[in-house]
């Protein structure tokens, strides 16, 4: 089971991998960094996709499904996010937590040397096995 930097270094290692952050969505800061920011600055980077984040995980046009029995599991209300740039793809993979679940991994890749796919399977993995506290 992976700690946060360990996570990142996994997440690292992934093909096209240019920058891995855990972010909290509630606050916007970053919980760990790994690699570049499209910014130049982490912390930017997550303040930014934490508002994204937030905008998806609180709008029930996202967050309500047909089969939504209604009860707080404790599930994150969206399980990824996928932006897609001329030059990369954003990947924001929501976590479970025992807390509040208001935490996720962002990954950035390269869209050249990118597998969105594999990303997507691999981000959805280290959230499963990440241990916070």
């Amino acid at each position: 089971m992976p700690g946060i930097d360990e996570c990142l270094t996994e997440a690292m290692a992934l093909p096209g991998a240019r920058g891995a952050w855990l972010v909290d969505w509630n606050s916007g800061l970053a919980l760990g960094t790994a690699g570049e920011s499209p910014v130049g600055d982490h912390e930017t980077t997550a303040a930014e996709t934490a508002e994204l984040a937030r905008a998806a995980a609180e709008f029930d046009s996202f967050t309500v499904a047909a089969e939504d029995d209604g009860e707080d599991d404790g599930e994150p209300p969206v399980e990824d996010l996928i932006v897609t740039t001329r030059a990369g793809y954003h990947v924001l993979r929501f976590v479970r937590t025992t807390f509040d679940s208001s935490v996720f991994l962002h990954l950035w890749l390269d869209r050249r040397t990118g597998n969105l796919a594999l990303a997507r399977i691999r981000l959805g993995d280290l959230a499963e096995r990440l241990v916070l506290g």
